[in-house]
């Protein structure tokens, strides 16, 4: 759900309710509309965002009671809230309201770490999406000079953010925004992630066992474990290594079974 709109990403579609709102009524029914047409899982865009036309990643979209309202019929229905939350007081509000997860979290400052500490809060770094989308532009595809001047200002913050956040201890999970970079270049997160300083093994931890977590699905997947899906890739080599993964990968295993 939006306060603002981005074209041609979030038009209504069959199965896919109109998501623009404005107020806590309209968020209220907005929520019950979205899990009658069978989400699982709600994202609110509380701020602006960077591939937005209109919009500045520090603007603010909703306030609390918006966010309230949200969270409260989320929870009532048994869904999780996830948010794509870039700036410093709109991630506060986010974090008030009891939202599962941060996805971006582009300007952390030290007190909405310590709130994500406190709450438990989960954050997503997405740290390959705005670098992705200037790649994007250097291969020639012509993209508006506004988004690319929002992805060049955001790239060094981000990083110091998520950077800090490592540091604290904040529930890392690791996410890409896929489709944003292209898909199959997801694995580049992982090495992004441990640059900022998270140890290879945290890094892994964050790609399987927290990850699973955050989305409600580690009775099943996120560990080998008996009992659990033995999902499972296997790469090469012979130390624990976050960096160039995508050429190493030998084997996939779903369900266990291998499927390539």
């Amino acid at each position: 759900m939006c306060g603002a709109h981005m074209p041609g990403m979030m038009d209504e579609r069959l199965g896919r309710p109109h998501n623009i709102v404005d107020g806590p009524e309209e968020m209220r029914k907005k929520v019950r509309e979205l899990i009658r047409a069978g989400a699982v899982v709600i994202k609110v865009c509380t701020l602006g965002g960077v591939i937005s036309m209109r919009d500045d990643p520090q603007h603010a979209h909703f306030v609390a009671d918006e966010l309230n309202v949200l969270v409260a019929e989320a929870t009532a229905a048994d869904r999780f809230v996830m948010a794509h939350a870039q700036a410093t007081d709109g991630t506060k509000n986010t974090i008030r309201a009891g939202i599962r997860s941060i996805e971006h979290g582009i300007y952390l400052d030290d007190e909405a770490i310590q709130m994500m500490l406190d709450a438990g809060t989960y954050l997503v770094p997405t740290l390959i999406a705005p670098l992705g989308l200037l790649e994007a532009a250097d291969r020639g595809i012509d993209l508006p000079a506004v988004i690319l001047d929002k992805c060049r200002a955001v790239v060094d913050a981000h990083r110091q953010s998520i950077r800090k956040a490592i540091d604290a201890g904040v529930n890392i999970a690791m996410g890409t925004d896929a489709g944003v970079t292209p898909h199959g270049q997801n694995l580049r997160e992982l090495g992004a992630m441990a640059e900022l300083g998270m140890s290879p093994t945290a890094v892994f931890e964050s790609s399987t066992r927290v990850a699973a977590e955050l989305m409600g699905v580690d009775s099943d997947l996120g560990t080998l474990e008996i009992g659990k899906l033995a999902d499972a890739v296997m790469f090469s080599g012979t130390e624990l290594d976050v960096s160039d993964l995508h050429p190493r990968g030998k084997r996939v295993f779903q369900a266990g079974d291998r499927v390539a």
